[in-house]
């Protein structure tokens, strides 16, 4: 589940909100409020699994990350993986707005660059192949 392709897709998403940095509710949707496109996205996912009858059903979001380069290189930046990965490993430790019991289990993406793979997603990575981290924390 990236917020980076859903602002990449659609550029009147503020990035703050992308980031986890805005700083209050800015999406509502009934009594639930927003104050990140993470809890938003996830949230939706919850929504269809009640809907489709899954509503006992825990999701683990399996994938999440910023791009340290490629791509946009005025949003592709290692200070915007820095503040999304770091803000995202604060945040799952508690719930959405529709799911407030926590901990969200999540794993960001990816340890390493894929040398292998051609375009924007050969930039997610938390380590240089030297094992030093890319992004301080």
């Amino acid at each position: 589940m990236y917020s980076y392709f859903s602002y990449i897709d659609d550029r009147d998403i503020n990035i703050q909100y992308a980031l986890f940095t805005y700083p209050s509710v800015l999406v509502s949707d009934g009594q639930l409020g927003y104050k990140n496109l993470f809890d938003a996205l996830l949230d939706a996912h919850y929504s269809a699994l009640e809907k489709a009858g899954g509503s006992s059903l825990k999701i683990v979001v399996s994938e999440t990350g910023w791009p340290s380069a490629g791509g946009d290189d005025q949003v592709t930046t290692i200070e915007n993986a820095r503040i999304y990965n770091s803000h995202l490993i604060n945040h799952v430790k508690g719930g959405t707005p529709k799911k407030p019991e926590g901990p969200i289990e999540t794993y960001i993406f990816a340890m390493f660059n894929e040398n292998e793979k051609t375009g924007v997603e050969t930039e997610f990575r938390t380590l240089f192949t030297n094992q030093r981290s890319c992004l301080s924390y």
